[in-house]
């Protein structure tokens, strides 16, 4: 038979087709008489355990265990609370004039009645001492008036005697009507007078008081050129500087911020909030809080403050706890981690957090069992404390089970626990994770 270049190209195709088709073969053949003669020794296949669990084939699985432990577990809130000042003061001057003074640093901590700034006093003391002249002038006056009313009284009292002799002598016919009319005018005239010294007087008085509030005012304002801290607290930025002119009641010098004691506010959902009622009722709640940088420094407080609405919009509510914060560990305005307890739970069930796995059951164990198999455990769980669990259902204290390397594990799946070592309740023994050689 004579082949065209055509028909020589695909000859060639389907002879290299049928030699690969042969080779898989072959290959197929090969294997299966391994299997056979594996079969045959008694070796196990490939990929299949004894019994067909995965892991005895291969040996007892490596794995890390705990002892279930049981322990008293505080119930806790945790959220990210604000910590905000007991108390902000804006210190600013109640008069006009040039601050002379600044007893401070920007960033001292003052106490109380502290000297922070002195402003010019020589306006005040003049007006002061006006205001106390003025006030010896009026004093003088009514002095004066009160001698008048005394020498027109006196008079009057005379010219009254003198008419009523005159009325007499009058009837008597010895003087005129015109000399007793005389007489009689004199002395209503002289009863005017008195009068007008007694309103004097009234009017000398009050001048008197008016010169007083005067007196007292100006002490007042001489006061408030010695400006002192309301609180005790630390300063900030000082606004004015010495030698400016200062005017009253619209420039902050300086604000002062009260850091002991010191408020966190904080909120939890309302989902909560009967809860947190409920355990107020048996006392104070201590909340602690922490730098988010440095939990270490924790400081403690209690809770203090409950706002009296949940927020709509976020259905949340607030609340604030108060902290003594004798070092100064909480800073106004900084974000720190809070824990509100509420109360603690006795003698609770605790497994370490990754012993519990989820399936499509739910949340599992894996208990090693006397013999050194495991069992899958159904678990019901409840309050996560650092990296504890608690256990409400499912496990009892005592018990062990599987921390590490469950992957590789099935119910009835042996386990090697190297040398039977193992630590105190809830801590891990055993020997080496999975995938780890010596």
């Amino acid at each position: 038979m004579i082949l065209t270049k055509p028909n020589r190209r695909t000859f060639r195709l389907a002879l290299r087709a049928t030699a690969a088709t042969l080779l898989t073969f072959m290959s197929f053949l090969a294997i299966q008489g391994c299997n056979n003669a594996a079969k045959e020794a008694g070796a196990p296949t490939p990929g299949k355990g004894k019994g067909g669990r995965r892991g005895d084939g291969g040996g007892p699985v490596p794995v890390l265990v705990a002892t279930v432990s049981q322990k008293d577990v505080p119930i806790n809130i945790d959220v990210i609370g604000n910590v905000e000042a007991y108390s902000t003061i804006s210190v600013k001057s109640q008069i006009g004039g040039q601050l002379t003074v600044a007893s401070f640093q920007e960033g001292d901590f003052v106490k109380k009645n502290d000297l922070l700034f002195t402003i010019d006093p020589r306006p005040y003391e003049v007006a002061l001492s006006q205001a106390q002249a003025n006030l010896a002038r009026d004093t003088a006056a009514l002095a004066q008036a009160q001698a008048n009313l005394a020498r027109d009284t006196a008079n009057e009292k005379y010219a009254h005697d003198q008419a009523g002799r005159y009325q007499k002598l009058l009837e008597q016919g010895i003087v005129s009507k015109e000399q007793t009319d005389q007489m009689h005018s004199a002395a209503d005239a002289l009863s005017q007078t008195v009068a007008a010294d007694k309103a004097a007087i009234d009017s000398t008085k009050a001048q008197i008081g008016a010169s007083q509030a005067a007196v007292e005012n100006a002490k007042v304002q001489m006061t408030y050129t010695a400006i002192r801290s309301p609180i005790d607290g630390r300063t900030g930025n000082l606004s004015v500087k010495q030698g400016n002119i200062v005017a009253p009641n619209t420039m902050e010098l300086v604000s002062i911020t009260q850091v002991q004691p010191i408020y966190v506010t904080f909120a939890v959902p309302e989902s909560q909030l009967g809860d947190i009622k409920k355990y107020m009722g048996h006392g104070k709640l201590p909340v602690s809080a922490a730098p988010q940088d440095d939990t270490a420094q924790q400081e403690v407080g209690s809770l203090t403050f409950i706002d009296n609405a949940v927020d709509q919009t976020t259905g949340t509510i607030r609340l604030k706890g108060t902290f003594e914060n004798k070092d100064n560990k909480l800073w106004p305005g900084e974000y720190v981690r809070v824990t509100l307890r509420l109360t603690t739970r006795p003698h609770a069930v605790v497994v370490p957090n990754q012993a519990v796995q989820t399936g499509q059951d739910g949340q599992f164990v894996y208990v090693v069992k006397p013999d050194r198999t495991v069992e899958m455990r159904p678990v019901v769980t409840g309050t996560r404390v650092d990296q504890e669990l608690v256990v409400d259902q499912g496990l009892e204290p005592g018990e062990t089970i599987v921390t590490e390397g469950q992957l590789r594990l099935t119910p009835g799946s042996r386990v090697q626990v190297p040398d039977g070592r193992g630590g105190g309740p809830g801590g891990r023994r055993g020997g080496r994770p999975p995938g780890k050689t010596s």
